[in-house]
């Protein structure tokens, strides 16, 4: 049985630049779906990346560009894949 690899393709430039762990630089950010100190969950083109820490703040958002500039204490970065189009609950379900 072959493995398919399920991540979408980029719709736009994506990346992330961390400096020392309190300073997370993102491009490619299409939405921010939530945040407050400890926790933000913001849309990419790569997926939805949740960003977990301490004392976390929002320096810049620019919706123009899709930068997005978050302080703090970082201490986990985790991604979940956008849904691949046309697969819907009983797919992954199933899969």
């Amino acid at each position: 049985m072959v493995m398919e690899d399920r991540r979408p393709e980029a719709q736009g430039p994506h990346s992330l630049s961390l400096d020392g762990r309190r300073r997370l630089l993102v491009s490619g950010v299409t939405d921010v779906e939530s945040f407050n100190e400890q926790e933000v969950i913001m849309g990419t083109t790569m997926g939805t990346l949740t960003v977990q820490g301490e004392d976390l703040h929002m320096e810049k958002l620019s919706v123009d560009s899709g930068d997005v500039v978050v302080t703090g204490e970082i201490d986990a970065l985790e991604y979940e894949d956008v849904p691949v189009k046309g697969e819907g609950f009983f797919a992954r379900l199933f899969r």
